[in-house]
C-alpha cells in the first residue's frame, strides 16, 4: 500500500509565506505527476498545482506568481512553497499523486489525509 502523509499546514497572517510537503511512502515503483489540491467549506475540490516526474509545472490562475510547485524524485516528496498569502487560500490542502506500485503495470491516483491552512488577520 501507498500513504502521502502532508505537513506544513497553520494559521497565518495575511501576505504571510507557509510551504507544505508530503512524502509519499510504500511500495512504490514510480511516481509520475504530483499535485496539491484544496477544499474550502461549502466549495468543490479545486487543483492548485500539478508538477510532473520531469518537472514540467502548471498552476491555478488564482494562484499563479503566488505559489511555487517543487519535487525532490529521490525523496518521494512534493512541496508547495505559499507565498503573499490571501484570506481566500483558507481550504484543507490535500496532496495527490500517479504512482505505480511495485508489482504493477497500472498506475492511479493516491490521496494525503489533508492539511489546514487558515489565512486570517
Amino acid at each position: 500500500q501507498v500513504q502521502l502523509v502532508e505537513s506544513g499546514g497553520g494559521l497565518v497572517q495575511p501576505g504571510g509565506s507557509l510551504r507544505l510537503s508530503c512524502v509519499a511512502s510504500g511500495s512504490i515503483w514510480s511516481i509520475y505527476t504530483m499535485a496539491w489540491y484544496r477544499q474550502a467549506p461549502g466549495n468543490q475540490r479545486e487543483l492548485v498545482a500539478t508538477i510532473t516526474n520531469i518537472g514540467t509545472t502548471n498552476y491555478a490562475d488564482s494562484v499563479r506568481g503566488r505559489f511555487t510547485i517543487s519535487r525532490v524524485n529521490a525523496k518521494n516528496t512534493v512541496y508547495l512553497q505559499m507565498d503573499s498569502l490571501k484570506p481566500e487560500d483558507t481550504a484543507v490542502y490535500y496532496c495527490n499523486a500517479d504512482i505505480r506500485v511495485t508489482g504493477s503495470q497500472g498506475r492511479n491516483d493516491h490521496w494525503g489525509q489533508g492539511t489546514q491552512v487558515t489565512v486570517s488577520s
